[in-house]
């Protein structure tokens, strides 16, 4: 079952501007609830103006985020275990961003977040950027 969640770009036009935060901050609170880690990371997404949708299906398999918005189109894979992730992993990833024609984005989600260095390498050559977010860093 495919689920989204769209949150336009409208807080600058909304004259009640704390609504539109108070929206935003229960929709990722929501998030967090029902996806965790991933949900926590598409919220992150939320907040900077994107509309998100989670576990967005192709043929290689879902998407963890696409978020879209400002005339780009971003496609997320979220790692907690930042030492297990292979070549193979990446490559699949890459795929399944250029399906849905977007940029893709690897986030480590983990405190001491490192990549083996053949899969960093991997990843600057083929154009996917490389994002750390810390547990202890996130506030909602």
């Amino acid at each position: 079952m495919r689920i989204r969640f769209i949150f336009y770009r409208c807080l600058q036009h909304l004259k009640g501007f704390n609504v539109g935060i108070a929206r935003v901050r229960y929709l990722m609170d929501v998030f967090r609830r029902r996806y965790g880690v991933v949900g926590r990371v598409g919220g992150m997404y939320l907040a900077a103006g994107f509309s998100v949708e989670f576990m967005h299906p192709t043929k290689y398999g879902p998407i963890h985020v696409v978020a879209k918005g400002g005339g780009r189109v971003f496609a997320i894979e979220v790692v907690e275990d930042p030492s297990k992730e292979t070549i193979e992993g990446v490559k699949t990833f890459v795929e399944k961003a250029k399906s849905v024609r977007a940029k893709p984005i690897l986030i480590l989600y983990a405190n001491n977040a490192k990549l083996p260095t053949e899969v960093y390498k991997f990843c600057i050559e083929n154009g996917v950027k490389v994002r750390i977010i810390r547990p202890s860093e996130i506030v909602i």
